[in-house]
């Protein structure tokens, strides 16, 4: 079953990439824009999976909900598709040399039917080439919602994945 899913997730993975957009994507509502005096300075192509658990809803331990549990992406250069890096939990952006950002996520605004929603990081620590990075915008996302299958006490604890795409755009002051 397990290499079923894989194998499956692969495939949506192949079809995702071939979909996500080459340019970012700068009409985003306002909310997850980043703030005046910020400029655009490299933008990166995630693709990956979103892994969900099935865990009791906060407010109510008895009603059980698909929540995420972490992101696990290859990134590559949105226009030469180079491969520059890897997306993780934290949430991390990790570049090849080593250097890399973590952040807090500060706003969110929704996408398309479908897709994860557009977001807006604030970065938080970086090093090496990453340590100017101020804000991180998630634009043009494809997929990774949370599974439609039924989460129950019988199934608490299970964890599946979800592909998705996204392009990731950094920004440093201006």
């Amino acid at each position: 079953m397990r290499f079923t899913k894989t194998i499956l997730a692969t495939g949506l993975l192949a079809g995702l990439s071939a979909c996500a957009p080459m340019t970012p994507r700068m009409d985003v509502p306002s909310a997850v824009q980043a703030p005046t005096g910020q400029k655009a300075a490299m933008t990166w192509t995630g693709t990956g999976l979103l892994t969900y658990e099935c865990r009791p809803k906060a407010d109510n331990a008895m009603m059980f909900e698909w929540a995420f549990a972490g992101p696990e992406a290859k990134l590559a250069d949105a226009k030469s598709m180079a491969a520059m890096g890897r997306y993780y939990a934290g949430p991390t952006w990790e570049a090849n040399d080593g250097s890399k950002i973590t952040g807090k996520q500060v706003a969110v605004a929704p996408a398309a039917a479908g897709n994860i929603p557009f977001q807006l990081v604030k970065a938080e620590g970086g090093s090496g080439a990453m340590r100017d990075v101020t804000y991180i915008q998630r634009v043009n996302t494809k997929g990774g919602v949370a599974p439609t299958m039924t989460c129950h006490a019988a199934s608490r604890g299970t964890k599946t994945t979800v592909p998705y795409s996204a392009d990731y755009v950094f920004y440093k002051a201006g």
